[in-house]
């Protein structure tokens, strides 16, 4: 067998390099070894140029046989048409980032409200929940005035109730709309007795004997300490509080009733509306005694008090005209006008003509129905009234925040 003389041509020179010769694999690893993960391009067409420079550096070698493809030349002979495949992590990237926070019905299902009371309500009960068709109308009619009055507001406003007449259910209104925006509000609203002729705010909130059983406080004791009240505890030991309803009494002597002045009653408004949002101020009847100015001067809007007589509707009308001709024309256009029912008013009343008498020259008429609750002159309290009355103060309630701008 002839003996196989190696080519010498073919061995390198003692000074030249040595080449190795390994696998693609442990090439590529090498490769991988060399550069941090994140330097490594992503499977990509590589330009004409750059294969032509892998060719190049493969053949200067000198002596060598076809080496296996280094990562860069595999990488250059990938076909051009072949695209990359974006990855999970490319794909979110490049997706817009959705609203968590201003779109949140984009990822939970919006439920529809459980309907209280009638044939929904039922349907509703005897399913458990499985048929659920809403809310009827008079309950979203409901839920909506429990907006309008628990609407968020910026400052401290002041609602004025007044009227030509006593016993047409000024004091009442007062109460019950001042209970109804305690339920609803977040921030509880005080009531202001200014009655002059010593009223009677605070027994129809609370109660002739609650009212004489705890410390008879009146806007005279608040007015003698006055400069001393710097704090919301310090106010309240001159308050009476119906629930969240807070309370300032009226004099009740009748020698010193009369005496707060326009000046004072200003004074007491500037401390209440640094701690409560929305006030109530009980005028009394007329509108030219001596804290009037400041209360009109000082208020948001007003609630002229009417009845169902031909006489109320000609006060109420008086009224509004008188503030119009006196500077106060912005509160008698915006006043919402009350008709309480105190006495069943007899057949012969067209009360459709009462009200279109009055509707036309305030912001708002609401209508209060005969409720013994009301009429009897006494304590005056949410749950003892018809749902009908309720409602009626709700809807003055919600009529009032409404005109807070």
């Amino acid at each position: 067998m002839p003996a196989v003389t190696p080519n010498s041509s073919n061995q390198p020179e003692p000074s030249a390099p040595l080449t190795r010769r390994t696998s693609w694999a442990e090439a590529a690893a090498a490769a991988d070894a060399a550069k941090p993960a994140s330097q490594i391009p992503a499977p990509n067409r590589v330009p004409a140029s750059a294969q032509q420079a892998v060719a190049d550096t493969i053949t200067s070698v000198p002596g060598t046989a076809e080496a296996p493809p280094t990562p860069a030349a595999a990488t250059a002979e990938t076909p051009a048409f072949r695209r990359a495949r974006p990855t999970v992590a490319d794909t979110i990237a490049e997706s817009p980032m959705p609203d968590f926070i201003s779109s949140p019905g984009l990822f939970v299902k919006e439920q529809k409200p459980r309907p209280v009371g009638g044939i929904r309500g039922a349907i509703y009960n005897m399913t458990g929940g499985a048929w659920n068709l809403g809310p009827g109308q008079k309950q979203r009619q409901e839920e909506e005035l429990g907006r309008r009055i628990s609407r968020q507001l910026q400052g401290s406003y002041n609602t004025a109730v007044l009227s030509l007449k006593g016993g047409i259910g000024k004091t009442s209104t007062t109460v019950g709309v001042g209970l109804t925006l305690a339920e609803y509000r977040g921030d509880a609203p005080c009531a202001i007795d200014a009655n002059p002729d010593s009223g009677d705010l605070v027994e129809r909130a609370l109660g002739e004997g609650i009212y004489q059983q705890s410390s008879p406080r009146t806007i005279s004791d608040l007015l003698e300490n006055i400069d001393s009240i710097d704090s919301l505890t310090s106010l309240s030991r001159y308050m009476h509080h119906a629930g969240r309803l807070h309370l300032i009494a009226g004099e009740q002597d009748p020698e010193v009733s009369d005496s707060l002045t326009a000046e004072e009653y200003l004074r007491i408004r500037k401390l209440i509306s640094a701690y409560y949002s929305v006030a109530l101020t009980d005028c009394g009847t007329g509108v030219t005694h001596n804290a009037m100015k400041g209360i009109l001067q000082s208020a948001d809007n007003l609630v002229i008090a009417a009845g169902y007589a031909v006489s109320g509707a000609k006060r109420a009308r008086s009224t509004l005209q008188w503030l119009a001709s006196h500077g106060y024309e912005d509160l008698a256009r915006n006043a919402v006008v009350v008709i309480t029912d105190k006495d069943e008013v007899s057949s012969r009343v067209d009360k459709d003509a009462i009200e279109e008498h009055l509707a036309g020259i305030c912001r708002e008429l609401i209508a209060v129905p005969h409720d013994r609750g009301v009429a009897d002159g006494d304590l005056v309290t949410l749950d003892v009234l018809k749902p009908e009355t309720r409602r009626a103060y709700k809807e003055i309630a919600a009529a009032i925040v409404d005109g807070y701008r």
